[in-house]
């Protein structure tokens, strides 16, 4: 066994802030912010992109080491401990505004990051358990509805118009999340409606997945609040939108105006590395358990993480993650830094 899975533990220093965060008064109630949306951005810009591919020795070797998996699945009681503190230091103290915008924020970071990034990888593993913990996961920040479109629908999709997870040249930040929240959960009904029907069986049915994940949803929400009262619960459901416009800020770097040509009425070109942005910047990449290299994730969606590979062929955005989301809260300056870069691919 190799150390080498332990530089994806790097992801390990965002719940350990927002412990400290919930432990915390003050400012320091926003250090997982701070090391998201400040510190991470600066140092990739220091440090640059690195383009080390590995060998096929070494690539057969990390596919075979279980231990890249147990560390995804740690992550699975982490988070559901991180929200239980959270839930129980902002029902229990006497905070000001400012501390429970903090701790908000700082539960919302590993919502995205780990509730819903993580869940995305355990979501594409072909065994029930993985999908189990990816959806324990999911059931964290009010999200179920994503292992359906996600897997069933954004994949499929990707780069058409009628992906809701696909941005449009020239769309901001803004109007994409407005659209992406809405048509991501009408698809996801959709699809599994359009399923039963073909089954010919009952939509409206306890057996359909949507209305058992809203079911599961409503019940965490029940729990909350007899348990902690309505502010935790209105927090929680921040927490939740939080974690998932993080994520949606994330779909909107990853395949801004990159789109699949249409071949005929209903028939779209197969889906290509040059429709997704890809970054090898280092944080970005191991917090996210390689998220950024994403080209080669579309290809290959079951692929374990550790294995995705990424090739300067590819689209490359100029910086990690972090510091792309940082931009796009700025239309003018997206467009400017990105369009130009859409012809080029």
């Amino acid at each position: 066994m190799s150390l080498k899975f332990l530089k994806y533990g790097l992801v390990l220093i965002l719940p350990i802030s927002a412990w400290l965060s919930f432990s915390s008064m003050g400012w320091i109630t926003f250090l997982p912010f701070v090391l998201v949306f400040v510190f991470f951005p600066l140092l990739e810009l220091i440090i640059g992109a690195e383009n080390k591919v590995l060998s096929r020795l070494e690539l057969e070797f990390v596919s075979n080491d279980r231990m890249y998996d147990y560390l995804l699945y740690a992550q699975v009681p982490i988070q559901w401990f991180s929200l239980i503190f959270f839930l129980w230091s902002v029902s229990t103290q006497d905070l000001s505004w400012i501390e429970l915008t903090g701790r908000t924020t700082s539960m919302g970071i590993l919502c995205g990051v780990i509730g819903v990034n993580v869940a995305h990888e355990l979501g594409h593993r072909t065994s029930n358990s993985e999908r189990f913990l990816a959806k324990a996961l999911l059931a964290s920040t009010s999200f179920l509805h994503f292992y359906i479109e996600h897997n069933r629908g954004h994949h499929r999709n990707v780069g058409t118009d009628i992906d809701p997870a696909s941005a449009r040249k020239g769309e901001s930040l803004y109007a994409f999340w407005l659209r992406t929240v809405r048509d991501s959960f009408k698809s996801a009904w959709h699809i599994v409606a359009l399923q039963r029907k073909r089954a010919k069986k009952k939509v409206w049915s306890l057996q359909n997945e949507m209305i058992q994940y809203l079911l599961i949803e409503f019940l965490i929400l029940t729990i909350i609040l007899v348990l902690a009262g309505w502010m935790a619960l209105i927090l929680f459901l921040a927490c939740s939108l939080t974690g998932i416009l993080l994520l949606e800020s994330i779909n909107y770097i990853e395949h801004y105006g990159l789109r699949r040509s249409k071949w005929s009425e209903h028939r779209y070109e197969d889906v290509q590395p040059v429709h997704c942005w890809n970054s090898n910047h280092a944080l970005s990449r191991l917090v996210l358990f390689e998220l950024t290299r994403h080209s080669d994730h579309h290809m290959f969606p079951q692929k374990k993480y550790q294995l995705l590979e990424n090739t300067e062929t590819f689209p490359q955005l100029p910086t990690g993650y972090a510091g792309m989301i940082i931009v796009s809260f700025i239309p003018p300056l997206w467009r400017r830094l990105m369009d130009h870069r859409i012809e080029g691919t």
